[in-house]
């Protein structure tokens, strides 16, 4: 489920960051404050947002080459 505005505000994101992963960076940045951002504490949190950032990378590069062709055929 997406986190809302104010869930973001209340966790303090970072506008850039204000994405659809965002309901997976809030967890993640609690775990990494209350460990000390110790790097083996929250590797699986780490690994789940890290794999929605990248499933959104790909989402948008099909999206861009699906317009480029779409363009190219016009």
């Amino acid at each position: 489920m997406p986190a809302t505005q104010k869930e973001m505000k209340d966790a303090r994101l970072p506008l850039g960051y204000r994405d659809s992963c965002a309901d997976l960076l809030i967890p993640l940045n609690k775990c990494r404050s209350e460990t000390y951002y110790l790097p083996f504490k929250c590797q699986d949190e780490r690994h789940v947002y890290e794999k929605c950032q990248y499933d959104d990378y790909v989402r948008r590069m099909k999206a861009a080459d699906q317009k480029k062709r779409e363009a190219a055929d016009e």
